[in-house]
């Protein structure tokens, strides 16, 4: 399954533009929807992305493979993976803290994201200062 980038963009906009719509419209208060509920088109648009990173990884384990090409493609593979668990996890205990399902500081609530914005930046550092040795 291959998308082209218009259409990778065209769906990126359309479900940001559905989240933004439907948040002021929260903010506003003009709906008294659930927070789970205005977080829909963010949880739609990344099972998207996570059904097409584990259909590229299993794409590993059929026959003929040979595991010594992409070791690197698979490690960040791995990363994406854990990159949007630990969004998901973040968008889940914020929608848990404004819903007031928890009385969790908010400072546990953003643990996920640091840590997200933390792996992003060593991996943005490697991938900048990384010299490959040919």
């Amino acid at each position: 399954m291959r998308m082209s980038l218009a259409q990778r963009v065209l769906l990126t906009w359309l479900f940001t533009l559905l989240f933004l719509i439907m948040l002021v419209l929260k903010l506003d208060e003009k709906a008294p929807w659930n927070w789970f509920l205005i977080f829909i088109p963010v949880w739609i648009f990344d099972t998207i992305l996570l059904v097409m990173l584990i259909v590229k990884m299993a794409g590993r384990c059929k026959s003929g493979f040979d595991p010594r090409n992409g070791s690197q493609n698979m490690k960040k593979k791995v990363w994406y993976l854990i990159a949007m668990l630990l969004k998901l996890a973040f968008c889940l205990a914020l929608c848990a803290k404004l819903q007031r399902f928890t009385t969790m500081k908010l400072a546990y609530v953003f643990i996920p994201l640091w840590a997200l914005l933390i792996g992003g930046m060593i991996e943005l550092g490697y991938n900048i200062f990384y010299v490959r040795r040919e």
